[in-house]
């Protein structure tokens, strides 16, 4: 993760002189983050909005799909339909956690995310929950998602908006 960070620092001030697109760099970061060594997924226990408890040990056997979130970003607006409709269709061999990267009332998000349909558990980012966020890594912009294959391996890492697309190709 340090050497990701370090490459990062590099590569941001180049990117002025040389016009390197944010696309480019978060397409390089993504390259360089997949090269790195198997990075598993983090010891977690995770309460959702209704009380279910989530850990590394129950989402094992399927693919995890962490998303981190908040209601203020368009692009994560933008992107739940897709999720909401991929987890219709795979709930059967994927996860799904939404962990609201936010300091929010637990029922204005029940309500927001009622209002958006999310069928997918929603974890808040509270005083149970919030410190294990940064055990998945860092999230420098919203959204940010890791997907896992199986075993607990990261086979994806995106920063930015994710469509149902890439998400399919992450498990297929």
């Amino acid at each position: 993760m340090k050497k990701i960070l370090i490459i990062l620092a590099l590569i941001f001030p180049l990117s002025a002189v040389q016009a390197i697109t944010v696309d480019e760099i978060v397409e390089k970061a993504s390259t360089l983050w997949k090269n790195e060594k198997a990075i598993k997924v983090p010891n977690f226990s995770l309460t959702d909005l209704e009380g279910n408890v989530h850990t590394d040990e129950s989402t094992k056997g399927k693919y995890l799909v962490v998303n981190f979130w908040a209601t203020w970003c368009p692009p994560c607006l933008k992107e739940i339909p897709a999720f909401v409709e991929f987890y219709d269709r795979h709930a059967d061999k994927v996860q799904i956690l939404g962990l609201d990267y936010e300091q929010a009332d637990k029922k204005a998000i029940i309500e927001f995310t009622d209002t958006f349909m999310v069928n997918y558990p929603i974890i808040l980012f509270d005083d149970k929950n919030g410190r294990q966020f940064t055990d998945f890594g860092e999230v420098f912009g919203m959204p940010t998602t890791y997907i896992y294959d199986p075993e607990g391996n990261l086979v994806d890492f995106r920063m930015g908006e994710i469509d149902i697309e890439t998400l399919e190709k992450s498990i297929l």
